[in-house]
C-alpha cells in the first residue's frame, strides 16, 4: 500500500476483515478540479500508453470502461472513465432481492398531501446499522425506470460496511453529512467527507462507507443526467462554487481475497435493492483515467454573493450544483446552501419573503440556526411542496420588521435546500413511520399580526438613502 493514500497506518487484515485504529487516520491525497480529465495510477506505468484497451494491459490487469452517458453524447456532456483492475467487475454470483426497509422510489404508495411539512431531527439507530441498512426515503417524484425524477433520503448509521459495497444503477447520490465523518472507499480511491462537506457518487460507481461513530445526513438522488456547476451569467468568470475546490480521489487499490464468496455487492436497481456475492474486494482498480468519478466539496469554500443595497435576492445565487432538465433554466434539482454571510440591505425585510413556488423545496440544517425559523433543528428537515405557501414564522417576522438595519454577520450556520421542478410526494415513512413529523408546524404562522392600516401615509424618509441622494444630485434642466 502507498501510505499516503490510506486513511490509517494501523491497517491490518484479521480473518479476512479489516480492523483499524481510528486515531491513526492520515490525510488523503486528492486531484483538484471539477469535471477534469484525470489520469492516476497506484503503481508506476499501470496506465497503458497511447491507447485504452491494449491486447495485454500492464501488470496483467483487466481494462473496463464505466460509461456515465451515452456513447454519442456531445463532448461537453460525455462522461466515461477507463479502469485498470485486477479482476473485472463481472466476477460475481447472480443478484437476489434484498430487504430494503423504508428505502423506495415508488411514490404512489401513499396519498398526496399538500401541507407544509417539518421534521424534528431524525433518529440515530439504537442497534448496529450500516449505511445501506440506515437508508430511508422521505419524499420524491418520478420513476427511475424512465430516468426521470428525484428522491430525498435520510441515512442514519453507526457501523461500517464491512466486506460490502453499494452502487446505484438508477442515478447519482449527492450526500450531505450532518453528523459524523464518512470514510468512503470507491473503485477510484478514497474520500473523507466531514459535516459541512458534500460528496457526489455518480451512477454505477461502487462504494463502501466506514464510520467511527453515530452518523446522520441527507441524500439527494437524481435520475436524470448528472450534476454540473451552474452558469454564472453576468456574475462573470468566477464565483459561487469555484471548480478548483472540488476534489476527486487518487488511485488506490487492495488485492484482497474474501473466503467463501464473502464480499457482498449491493445494487440499487429500478428502486429496489439486490445483493450478489463474490470472493474478492471490488476495490482493486490499480489505475484509471477519464472524467467520470466521485468527488467532494467543502461548503466553507463557497464564494457568497448577496444583495448589498436593497431587497432579499433570489436563493438561486447560492446554488452549488445543478442537475438541469431539458427545459432551459429549469432544474431537475438544485443544491442550494445558506452559508455564513453579511446582510447589509437597507429598507429591506431581510429574511426570506413569503412565497409560493412552482418548484418543490426540501430544506435541511447542518448546524446553527436558520433565520426564518428559529426552532428549526440541525438534523431535521422541512418540505414546502409545489405552490404550498411558506415563509418566516411569527417571531421571525416581528423581529425582522423592527430590527435596526445595520450590517449583520450571519455566522455559525449552514442550511441547505434541495429544490426540484418535480412535485415531490412524501412517503409513508416520512409522514408516519419515522415519528418525527411536527403535526403542529402550521401553528407557527397562525399568530401572524394584521398590521394593515388604510390610513397609512408615506414618511418623508421612505426612500432609501442612495435613491434620495441620487435624486438630489441630478442636474436641473430648463423646461
Amino acid at each position: 500500500f502507498d501510505l499516503h493514500n490510506q486513511w490509517w497506518v494501523g491497517l491490518c487484515k484479521v480473518n479476512g476483515f479489516f480492523s483499524c485504529n481510528i486515531a491513526t487516520i492520515m490525510e488523503l491525497q486528492y486531484h483538484p478540479g471539477f469535471g477534469n480529465e484525470v489520469s492516476t495510477e497506484a503503481l508506476p506505468n499501470a496506465l497503458p500508453k497511447g491507447q485504452n484497451n491494449p491486447q495485454v494491459c500492464p501488470y496483467g490487469l483487466y481494462c473496463e470502461q464505466l460509461s456515465g452517458s451515452a456513447f454519442t453524447c456531445p463532448r461537453e456532456t460525455n462522461k466515461r472513465s477507463w479502469l485498470y483492475r485486477i479482476r473485472p467487475s463481472v466476477m460475481h454470483k447472480p443478484f437476489k432481492p434484498l430487504d430494503q426497509g423504508p428505502l423506495t422510489n415508488d411514490f404512489s404508495q401513499w396519498p398526496p398531501n399538500p401541507n407544509q411539512f417539518r421534521w424534528k431531527p431524525f433518529d440515530l439507530p439504537d442497534q448496529s446499522t450500516n449505511f445501506v441498512q440506515g437508508l430511508a426515503t422521505v419524499c420524491g417524484a418520478g420513476d427511475p425506470t424512465t430516468r426521470n425524477g428525484v428522491a430525498v433520503h435520510i441515512y442514519a448509521c453507526n457501523k461500517s460496511m464491512e466486506n460490502t459495497c453499494l452502487y446505484n444503477s438508477d442515478g447519482d447520490f449527492l450526500i450531505v453529512p450532518q453528523m459524523g465523518a464518512l470514510h468512503i472507499t470507491t473503485e477510484f480511491g478514497k474520500l473523507d467527507v466531514n459535516p459541512n462537506e458534500i460528496v457526489v457518487l455518480q451512477q454505477g460507481q461502487r462504494f463502501s462507507v466506514d464510520v467511527s461513530g453515530p452518523s446522520r445526513g441527507y441524500i439527494l438522488e437524481v435520475f436524470n443526467g448528472h450534476f454540473q456547476l451552474p452558469n454564472l451569467g453576468p456574475i462573470g468568470a468566477n464565483g459561487l462554487a469555484n471548480p478548483r475546490d472540488f476534489l476527486s480521489p487518487v488511485a488506490w487499490y487492495e488485492d484482497r481475497e474474501v473466503a467463501k464468496d464473502g464480499f457482498t455487492v449491493i445494487s440499487k436497481f429500478q428502486g429496489k435493492l439486490f445483493t450478489a456475492r463474490q470472493g474478492h474486494s471490488p476495490f482493486d482498480v490499480v489505475a484509471w483515467h477519464g472524467n467520470y468519478y466521485p468527488y467532494k466539496y467543502d461548503l466553507s469554500k463557497f464564494m457568497v454573493i448577496n444583495a448589498v443595497a436593497f431587497d432579499h435576492a433570489d436563493p438561486s445565487i447560492f446554488t452549488v450544483l445543478t442537475c438541469p432538465s431539458t427545459q432551459p433554466g429549469v432544474a431537475v434539482a438544485d443544491f442550494v446552501i445558506f452559508p455564513p454571510r453579511w446582510c447589509v440591505q437597507e429598507h429591506t425585510f431581510r429574511p426570506p419573503w413569503y412565497h409560493r413556488n412552482c418548484m418543490s423545496e426540501f430544506m435541511g440544517l447542518i448546524y446553527g440556526a436558520y433565520d426564518a425559523k428559529s426552532d428549526f433543528q440541525p438534523g431535521g428537515a422541512s418540505l414546502h411542496s409545489m405552490m404550498t405557501p411558506h415563509g418566516p414564522d411569527t417571531g421571525a417576522f416581528e423581529k425582522a420588521s423592527k430590527a435596526e438595519l445595520k450590517p449583520v454577520k450571519m455566522g455559525g450556520t449552514q442550511a441547505f435546500m434541495f429544490e426540484s421542478c418535480f412535485s415531490m410526494a412524501v412517503t409513508e415513512w416520512g409522514e408516519k413511520t419515522c415519528g418525527k413529523l411536527e403535526a403542529e408546524y402550521f401553528q407557527c404562522w397562525q399568530s401572524l399580526p394584521k398590521p394593515f392600516d388604510p390610513n397609512w401615509k408615506p414618511a418623508d424618509d421612505a426612500r432609501p438613502s442612495y435613491i434620495s441622494h441620487t435624486a438630489s444630485t441630478q442636474p436641473k434642466t430648463d423646461a
